[in-house]
């Protein structure tokens, strides 16, 4: 019991890393399973493979508890709208992967599930995420340009506006006398248009980042709040790619949500809550036919479930906190090169191995 609890416990933190980031989870568990055998049932296996990713789903719900929870007292009116409708957007995304997923599940088993078609997919998509940033990261570096020739535009105007008004103002201060205001009064509003403008041009006011400016103007939706049904529903059609072993569904959403102009944060918290039915459901499904084949589990098998689950959930809140920080200052492309070395390698090991035998 406890050897095979230890393999559970590597196969729940494979699991809690792969699911969440766009790496292929399906592709890592073929190499896990070939050097990693848990000493189990078949079926069990089938049912184990599914079921830990309740674990992993757990750490979602757990972290994102509050933004999920539509009947939570802290939250106005209008939040609580806001969170039905991301509901909403999560069931509408889910649809096509629930009827495509239905439809192709068994045929997708029984002819793509070899390690030749996860290499494929796996180094497919590395090069997808690698052309996709190389884009994008064009697109930020134009803005940048256009943002610095209009700050050395504006500079120059209020270098000039400052020596006219200047001249201006001493020939004002000698002709009138601002009259005295109260103080709910409001300022014209040009004088305040002229101060922000020289503070602006002055690098005056608050300093921005520029590479969170780039992505603001680069993806017109910034937060899952803003995605609309349509939208939603072209996400659920690239989730429906994931259906072919090595994809990632992560990858595949979160591809798919930056092509449909959402940011990289939001594609990804988005790819998160799609999980959650897509999963659950998958796993409940799994865990009736098991249950209606009249099939039970040993004690070592209940351990080894346990362990898996926990495992998963612990390490999946850690892969989700660090994929959340590491996208704040940087993109996708170091997990694309990832994708397309796990695959070369899961290609030469299989290769030679076949050739072998």
């Amino acid at each position: 019991m406890f050897i095979e609890s230890l393999k559970a416990l590597l196969i729940g933190i494979v699991e809690g890393i792969t699911e969440w980031l766009p790496i292929s989870s399906t592709g890592h568990m073929i190499l896990v399973d070939e050097f990693v055998k848990l000493n189990v049932s078949a079926d069990f296996l089938s049912l184990f493979l599914v079921v830990i990713q309740i674990g992993a789903i757990m750490a979602v719900i757990i972290l994102y508890f509050h933004k999920l929870n539509p009947f939570s007292g802290r939250k106005t009116y209008e939040e609580r709208r806001g969170t039905w409708h991301l509901w909403g957007m999560v069931v509408v995304g889910c649809l096509p992967a629930a009827v495509f997923g239905l439809l192709l599940d068994d045929w997708v088993e029984e002819h793509l599930f070899n390690p030749g078609v996860v290499a494929a997919m796996l180094i497919l998509y590395g090069v997808i995420f690698i052309v996709l940033e190389r884009r994008n990261r064009k697109r930020e570096a134009a803005y940048l340009v256009d943002q610095e020739t209009l700050a050395r535009i504006n500079q120059q105007a209020g270098r000039s506006a400052d020596g006219r008004g200047r001249r201006r103002d001493s020939a004002r201060a000698e002709a009138a006398v601002e009259p005295v205001r109260g103080k709910h009064a409001r300022q014209p509003e040009r004088a305040l248009n002229v101060r922000s403008a020289h503070q602006s041009a002055q690098g005056g006011g608050r300093a921005r980042d520029d590479g969170d400016d780039a992505e603001q103007a680069l993806f017109r939706v910034h937060t899952v709040d803003q995605i609309d049904w349509k939208t939603a529903l072209k996400i659920g059609f690239f989730q429906v790619l994931a259906i072919v072993p090595g994809t990632s569904r992560s990858g595949a959403t979160i591809i798919g949500g930056m092509l449909c102009g959402c940011s990289r944060t939001a594609a990804a918290e988005f790819t998160f809550f799609l999980a959650i039915p897509i999963m659950f459901g998958w796993g409940l499904v799994k865990a009736v036919k098991f249950m209606a084949e009249g099939l039970v589990m040993s004690q070592t098998e209940i351990a080894v479930l346990i362990v898996g689950i926990v495992s998963a959930f612990v390490v999946s809140i850690i892969s989700i906190k660090f994929l959340m920080g590491y996208i704040k200052k940087n993109d996708f492309t170091a997990f694309g090169v990832y994708r397309i070395i796990v695959g070369v390698l899961v290609l030469a090991y299989f290769g030679v191995k076949l050739f072998l035998i």
